[in-house]
């Protein structure tokens, strides 16, 4: 701008001026996410063993306002544990403080409210309905939601159990069976050796290992020995007579008829 007078000659001057348009704050902020239909209120689902410092949900305001006009910062507008989420005002984060409790209530209500940096500033809120579960979720793109389940114990698991736990069962018992059955079986009985029968007299002699002791005044030697077909061979003197002696060393399978008779034929007269 340039400023001249009528002088001759003419004296003039020059100054510049900067004139700044400023943006008038007529647009207030827009929420885009979370996605809500006009008026509702956004639901979500997070599982309830969710640790701290996770991820719960984030915010986005958008203002069609100029660069200082457009600058959004985020507050709790409404909440219903202040101990438990955390909001960051410049990018709408959402967090976890701590890990949920059993005392804590399974829906929690959060209001944020998005203001611009306008004057006066202009502001949307959105509402944030969180719900904890117990099973953990997955979300489709169509806003499904499916528990995801894992059968661990299935049907082949438990009939494998059973058939295995039912032969283990069988082969115990056969087992047992076995060692009792053995157990109760008869051993042989060996046979016993042969033994000489005891030689009797009528005059109360003593007679043992085949040597007969008399008080009589005759001695009587027995040699007895066995052969491979199970006679006997005696020699003795002959007896007075009225000193009868009934002498048997067979064994004891050999009845007593034979055992007389043979003892009978062996006496043999000096």
């Amino acid at each position: 701008m340039e400023a001249r007078d009528l002088d001759v000659p003419p004296v003039s001057s020059n100054v510049t001026v900067h004139i700044i348009i400023g943006d008038q704050n007529d647009n207030p902020p827009v929420i885009g996410s979370p996605w809500r239909a006009h008026g509702s209120v956004v639901e979500e689902k997070i599982p309830r063993s969710t640790d701290k410092g996770s991820l719960v949900s984030k915010v986005i305001a958008i203002d069609t306002d100029s660069v200082q006009n457009s600058r959004i910062t985020y507050q709790f507008l409404q909440v219903t544990d202040a101990t438990l989420f955390s909001l960051d005002q410049y990018n709408g984060e959402i967090r976890t403080m701590r890990m949920f409790s059993y005392r804590d209530p399974r829906h929690q209500r959060l209001v944020v409210i998005a203001k611009d940096n306008g004057d006066p500033a202009l502001s949307a809120t959105v509402t944030i309905k969180l719900s904890t579960v117990e099973t953990a979720v997955k979300a489709y793109s169509d806003m499904t939601e499916v528990p995801l389940e894992y059968d661990i114990f299935s049907d082949l698991n438990l009939y494998l159990v059973i058939g295995l736990g039912s032969v283990s069962f069988l082969l115990l018992i056969t087992i047992l069976v076995t060692c009792v059955l053995k157990c109760q079986k008869p051993k042989p009985s060996k046979a016993a050796p042969p033994s000489r029968n005891s030689v009797i007299s009528d005059r109360n002699s003593t007679i043992a290992d085949s040597t007969l002791v008399s008080n009589d005044a005759y001695w009587y030697s027995l040699f007895l020995a066995e052969t491979r077909k199970g006679k006997l061979v005696v020699r003795q003197p002959v007896p007075k007579a009225g000193s009868r002696y009934i002498v048997s060393s067979l064994p004891r399978s050999t009845g007593l008829t034979e055992t007389s008779d043979s003892a009978a034929s062996t006496l043999q007269s000096p």
